[in-house]
């Protein structure tokens, strides 16, 4: 009884205590939530113009607004989800209740509500791309760049994810052991091939009449118009939007931009030039509006005769795209109009970039390995707990051992989400490592206090023995934590995780749950106590 006592009021007792319950708060576990939790939302899309705000980049998981009901019907998963809104008929109004609030959207062309969503999660902890699925990609500069420069590369990378609709997003610089700089880029639920399109490109588009550039994307252009009343297929034509293409389709897109006084006085000036040529139709300038995205030519403008020699700042832009089927050359003119409708607000990337590496995760791998992961962990901590007991014929022994693992779990996770850090692969064989260097560190203890180290040591004090056992612990902390230091740099900073978590599990072992373990080992085995 005396001993039980003596482990609830030991202060270094209390303080894991304290510690675990810290973690778990900002672990924040859920049960039973419904729906499907909000990862974007488009801009200008139908579901924002119905009022649905993007998540906040700083917002914690289980805080994200949830899709519960559409029209009364419960929302389960994310599949039944998606079957609800592909087959809702275009033009109709469906009611989108969440635990926040209750929308009235419309379903535009097309059935994308500009939404996107993934299961709701249970807990805080933010899961890397190798658990939660999405696109990784490293990007190196063509060109040695500043650092100065190298920052409005990643803000302007920034931007154009954020214009371009999405979310969940990590960019941040990297720097190898040979001083090379990388720009890493981590996006939850994208495609890859459409991600690293949209980073690779550096985006220089420009307007020419002739050989007359009469503006660019960026600073030239004040106004690009994303909402359905006045972009996107076919949304100012007379007929069908869409046609075949030799043995494909190929449909149509347009959207309105407004230009600067300076780019339209531009214009006005090179378009005065022109002679008018008239046919059936009416009248239209001797040469088209070209339009260039990295020197590629995306689309060719007839002008109107009523633009010779005015500086109009309204210009109307559009492309194609193209596709086996309707549906397929749908999707393509879409996405062809989202980038260029980025390009021409964000404008172009100060230097090129070329992707080094690029990395596609499926969300259903990173579930099965979470699966798989929680049941070896289970069964490793039960199997060293065992093991132990037999070695040391102690039964009550495996008790502080297996509550010391589960904490520093727990303290790590917890740590996790407090910071806001991703959980990945990395993160994960860091915790692993931790916890080995901690059985490591208990087994030192249970033999320095336990069995004395050698016969002659036996006539040592329990605070000598505590000490020559923390000394070694101390010392392997240390080791270990200096070949963590050159990991933050090595393979273009994706090593940082697993430092920074190693780091973080080795000194919340050291400081908080080696000292209770070993104060525990104390308490339950001091003989004179009995």
């Amino acid at each position: 009884m005396r001993k039980k006592l003596d482990v609830l009021l030991n202060w270094r007792i209390i303080l894991l205590v304290v510690f675990i319950a810290l973690s778990i708060i900002a672990i924040n576990p859920q049960f039973g939530e419904d729906g499907v939790a909000i990862r974007n939302v488009e801009r200008n899309s139908s579901a924002q113009l119905a009022g649905i705000l993007n998540p906040g980049p700083g917002i914690t998981p289980t805080a994200r607004e949830r899709i519960v009901e559409i029209d009364g019907e419960p929302i389960r998963d994310v599949e039944q989800y998606h079957d609800i809104i592909s087959a809702y008929p275009v033009g109709r109004a469906m009611s989108i209740t969440t635990d926040q609030n209750t929308y009235r959207v419309t379903v535009p062309n097309g059935s994308d509500i500009g939404l996107s969503v993934y299961e709701a999660p249970s807990t805080n902890l933010r899961l890397g791309l190798d658990l939660s699925g999405g696109t990784r990609v490293i990007l190196q500069p063509k060109e040695q760049v500043s650092d100065e420069d190298l920052t409005l590369v990643i803000d302007n990378i920034k931007q154009r994810l954020n214009v371009y609709g999405l979310s969940d997003i990590i960019v941040r610089s990297a720097t190898d052991l040979d001083g090379d700089k990388y720009i890493i880029v981590e996006i939850a639920g994208a495609n890859e091939d459409e991600v690293q399109e949209l980073l690779a490109r550096q985006g220089k588009f420009d307007a020419r009449i002739g050989n007359e550039t009469v503006f660019r994307g960026g600073q030239d252009i004040t106004y690009v118009c994303r909402s359905p009343q006045c972009s996107g297929i076919g949304w100012n034509q007379q007929g069908g939007a869409c046609g075949q293409s030799g043995e494909g389709f190929a449909c149509r897109f347009s959207f309105q931009i407004t230009l600067s006084p300076e780019a339209a006085e531009r214009q006005a000036y090179t378009t005065d030039k022109l002679e008018v040529i008239m046919d059936q139709s009416g009248g239209y300038l001797s040469q088209p509006l070209s339009l260039y995205l990295d020197n590629e030519l995306v689309d060719e403008l007839q002008i109107s005769s009523d633009l010779k020699g005015r500086a109009s700042t309204d210009i109307l832009i559009s492309g194609s795209g193209f596709g086996a089927t309707q549906a397929d050359a749908m999707e393509d003119a879409v996405a062809n109009m989202k980038k260029l409708q980025t390009v021409l607000i964000t404008g172009s990337l100060p230097v090129e970039l070329d992707v080094v590496k690029s990395d596609s995760i499926s969300p259903a791998l990173g579930s099965e390995f979470i699966s798989n992961a929680i049941m070896l962990g289970v069964l490793s901590i039960l199997a060293v707990a065992t093991v132990l007991s037999i070695r040391y014929r102690e039964f009550i022994i495996s008790i502080p051992i297996v509550v010391t693992m589960l904490s520093e779990i727990v303290m790590m996770l917890g740590f996790a989400a407090w910071v806001g850090w991703n959980l990945d692969l990395a993160a994960i064989a860091a915790i692993v490592i931790a916890i080995g260097s901690g059985v490591d560190d208990q087994i030192v203890i249970i033999d320095e206090t336990l069995r004395g180290g050698v016969d002659k040591d036996r006539t040592r004090s329990w605070k000598e023995r505590i000490g020559r056992a923390f000394f070694i612990v101390m010392a392997a902390y240390f080791t270990l934590a200096a070949a963590m230091i050159p990991l933050f740099f090595a393979g273009a900073g994706l090593l940082r995780g697993f430092a920074l978590t190693t780091l973080v599990g080795i000194t919340v072992g050291v400081l908080i749950t080696r000292p209770a373990f070993a104060q525990i080992i104390e308490i339950l085995m001091k003989k004179d106590d009995d």
